[in-house]
C-alpha cells in the first residue's frame, strides 16, 4: 500500500476509533456550498463529515473492529463521525437538511451506542426527543400539579376578597 493510502487508512481509522457514533450516508450531486453548510451545522454539534472511498473505509472499519456489510455501502460515502454523547441532534441535522435538499443524503446505517443500526432505525431515533426536551418535559410534569393548585387558590382568594368588598 502507498504511503499516501495508508496515511489516509490511518486517519480514518483514528477517527472511527475516537468517535462516539457514525452515521453512514449516501449522498448524490451535493453541491458544495450545500456541503459546507452541511459541515458548519454538524461541527456546532461536535461532528464533523468525512467523505471517504468505500473500500479505505471499510478496510479501517475492519481494523477497528467494527463490523459493516459492503453490501450496504452504495454510491458515494460520506460518514459524520459524532465526537458527542448524545449523537441524536447530529442525525436530526442529516434528515433535516437531505428533506431540505431533495434528498441528497441517505442514511445507510449508524453506529449508535456501539451497536451498528440500519438506516431506517437511525431515523426513528432522530425523531424522538432530545435529553433537553426529555428534561423539560419531565419538569413541566413534577410542576403542573403545584401550578394548577396555585391558580386555583387564586381564584378563590380573588372570590373572598370580592365577596368582603
Amino acid at each position: 500500500m502507498r504511503k499516501e493510502k495508508q496515511l489516509l487508512l490511518d486517519e480514518i481509522k483514528d477517527k472511527i476509533d475516537a468517535a462516539k457514533a457514525m452515521i453512514i450516508t449516501s449522498y448524490k450531486a451535493l453541491a458544495p456550498n450545500a456541503s459546507w453548510v452541511l459541515r458548519d451545522q454538524l461541527a456546532k454539534l461536535g461532528s464533523q463529515l468525512e467523505v471517504v472511498r468505500k473500500r479505505v473505509f471499510l478496510k479501517a472499519a475492519e481494523q477497528s473492529g467494527v463490523k459493516i456489510d459492503e453490501a450496504l455501502l452504495k454510491g458515494h460515502v460520506g460518514v459524520v463521525f459524532v465526537d458527542q454523547a448524545d449523537s441524536l441532534p447530529s442525525a436530526k441535522v442529516i434528515f433535516k437538511f437531505s428533506e431540505e435538499n431533495s434528498k441528497v443524503l441517505e442514511v445507510l446505517c449508524g453506529q449508535v451506542e456501539g451497536i451498528m443500526r440500519p438506516g431506517a432505525e437511525v431515523e426513528m431515533l432522530s425523531k424522538l426527543p432530545g435529553i433537553d426536551e426529555m428534561r423539560a418535559e419531565l419538569i413541566g410534569l413534577f410542576i403542573a400539579p403545584m401550578a394548577q393548585m396555585l391558580s386555583v387558590l387564586e381564584q378563590k382568594s380573588q372570590q373572598n376578597e370580592e365577596v368582603i368588598l
